[in-house]
């Protein structure tokens, strides 16, 4: 028997096997996610600290604050430490009275901006649409986030999240999705596991080389 006839035996046997259906209609189930992605905590506080963990493991920075006045407390905080020159938002309705209240120029990505204006700023500052607890992931869209490049081009990347928007995984999140925007998907879901980085030369780990290689999260 040639190995032609061998691979085409093999195929025919293959075929025989019955495929494991999931669910009414052959397709995975959430159920079925579940029960192979990281288990995550029954609380509300359990799943808070688990996302400080995975965060902090993954080289982010996460606090939790009580107000507006600890979160600016904060921003001012990191602002004096690292000195920015400029900082790039977008008008949300948590982030713009913030920024400005920071002092430095603010170059709004809502109001059209040049790309390369956008990497010369310090840091970026922008919204989300969820946390999720099982990766320490942040999940922003186009349209919550200030488009596609804040998120990217600064060297600093600012998330300002709320309690609520705490999720406990993956499923969880593309529901939240789903609920809020429809069958009117933004352009753009992006989700964020830490800052960027590579190991590609060497397995050494770098951090910033396709995007930002600080993050830092505040959730209200």
């Amino acid at each position: 028997m040639s190995e032609r006839e061998n691979i085409f035996t093999r195929i025919r046997e293959a075929l025989r096997v019955e495929a494991h259906a999931h669910g009414p209609k052959g397709l995975p189930t959430t159920a079925d996610h579940r029960r192979v992605l990281p288990a995550v905590g029954a609380t509300t506080e359990e799943q808070f600290a688990l996302f400080a963990k995975n965060a902090v493991d993954l080289r982010a920075a996460f606090k939790l604050v009580k107000d507006n006045s600890e979160l600016t407390a904060e921003l001012r905080a990191l602002r004096d430490v690292e000195s920015w020159k400029r900082i790039a938002a977008h008008r949300g309705q948590q982030v713009e009275a913030l920024v400005v209240s920071l002092g430095p120029p603010v170059l709004f990505t809502d109001d059209g901006c040049d790309k390369h204006e956008l990497e010369k700023c310090d840091v970026g500052i922008s919204e989300c649409d969820a946390l999720v607890a099982q990766t320490g992931t942040v999940v922003v869209t186009s349209r919550t986030a200030g488009g596609r490049a804040l998120s990217c081009l600064p060297p600093h990347h600012v998330i300002i999240a709320r309690r609520e928007q705490l999720v406990p995984d993956l499923s969880a999140a593309f529901a939240l999705i789903k609920q809020k925007h429809g069958a009117n998907y933004p352009s753009m879901i992006s989700f964020i596991t830490g800052p960027s980085r590579t190991g590609d030369i060497e397995r050494i780990l770098v951090l910033g080389a396709h995007g930002p290689k600080k993050l830092t999260i505040f959730c209200v």
